[in-house]
């Protein structure tokens, strides 16, 4: 659910106010989760932060090295998000948790849309080529011959 600016603004200045995540949620009627979250993120970066609503796009080595001080170093969510400038928990705990069962590998861009079919296979030659279409073309014929004598087979039943 997307939040617009005026809540993200009173959810500022409740937090200004030392306001804890339950109160401001319960204040503005929004999910305690969601509040939350953005208590992470004011804490960490600062008012400013919680009114960029479009997605930063962070390189393999950033996400890496975030993933690594939380898992390795034992540092603090909130202090990472301020040191790398990561503007959201939710991404930040989903890198944690597949550095830890994948390490830096883990955190390697997934590759979009649906796989390929395999195509024909290359030859390395037109000869290779014609002698597998023999191969093909035997493998046919023996499974016609096979059909043909089945056939023969329950016709004379």
């Amino acid at each position: 659910m997307h939040h617009d600016l005026p809540v993200r603004q009173m959810a500022a200045e409740l937090f200004s106010q030392g306001v804890g995540d339950k109160g401001v949620a319960s204040a503005l009627g929004l999910p305690e989760k969601t509040v939350e979250r953005w208590l992470y993120t004011y804490r960490a970066l600062g008012k400013e932060a919680l009114f960029v609503t479009t997605h930063k796009k962070y390189s393999h080595e950033l996400k890496v090295a975030a993933a690594r001080d939380v898992v390795e170093n034992g540092m603090t969510r909130p202090d990472v998000m301020a040191k790398y400038g990561i503007a959201s928990l939710s991404p930040l705990e989903g890198r944690c948790r597949a550095y830890r069962d994948g390490g830096p590998d883990a955190l390697l861009p997934k590759p979009k849309g649906r796989p390929r079919k395999p195509g024909k296979p290359e030859y390395a030659s037109r000869e290779e080529e014609l002698e597998a279409r023999v191969r093909e073309l035997e493998l046919e014929l023996e499974i016609q011959k096979r059909i043909n004598a089945l056939a023969d087979g329950i016709g004379r039943k």
